[in-house]
């Protein structure tokens, strides 16, 4: 198991001055979060075999600019939100880091020998990688990071940009909850590729899609 460092806790200062988050609801971040995570599984039907990746902004959810004001108490109030649904499905969750690690991502080691994922060897923490991978990587029973990942869906708080870790199709699931703090949500399913032209079918005799449920053609 890789050694991991240790921070000041996630509500530890990380600069002089007034913590990032103060004047932040935690409780009601992680409840935005799981009700959004939680309306994503419904939609994209997500289970064991099935990769959610995760975008984070933690100086976002704050109201600060990305990349300016990370908070490793925001990112621990989210992870609580993420887990209480993951843990009632079983999928598995990619945590995007910061533009700094060229968007590698922290996942279980279980989840990458599962997927075929290629491990890269960097340790993530608040000033390379973010605040947000830095809680998954000391929270997860065995993390490892990788280079990239092709997620069954994703979310992104705060505009991150998740989509190269999409698979395509990617399909837009607009979320009832579009704030989680002033970080703006996205999130989105994605669909096997529809091929064959005007001559193909698209469902089984029964009405079923090939590609099971949370897979239907929205756009």
């Amino acid at each position: 198991m890789t050694e991991r460092p240790t921070h000041q806790g996630a509500g530890g200062a990380q600069a002089m001055g007034p913590s990032p988050d103060a004047g932040v609801d935690l409780a009601d971040v992680t409840a935005r979060t799981r009700q959004v995570v939680k309306e994503l599984q419904e939609a994209a039907a997500l289970g064991p075999n099935h990769l959610l990746v995760i975008g984070c902004s933690t100086s976002e959810v704050a109201g600060r600019p990305i990349g300016t004001a990370g908070s490793l108490a925001i990112a621990a109030a989210i992870w609580e939100g993420v887990e209480a649904v993951r843990r009632r499905h079983g999928f598995h969750v990619a945590w995007q880091c910061c533009e700094h690690l060229n968007r590698a991502l922290v996942v279980e080691r279980e989840t990458m020998e599962r997927f075929g994922l290629e491990e890269v060897t960097v340790v993530p923490h608040p000033k390379a990688g973010g605040s947000m991978a830095t809680v998954a990587y000391e929270r997860m029973r065995d993390p490892v990071v990788v280079e990239a990942v092709r997620a069954h869906a994703g979310v992104d708080i705060g505009d991150t940009l998740i989509g190269m870790h999409l698979r395509p199709v990617a399909v837009p699931v607009r979320p009832s909850v579009r704030e989680i703090g002033q970080a703006h949500v996205t999130m989105a399913r994605t669909r096997p590729k529809l091929i064959g032209g005007e001559r193909a079918i698209y469902r089984r005799p029964d009405g079923a899609h090939p590609a099971g449920d949370g897979q239907r053609n929205e756009e």
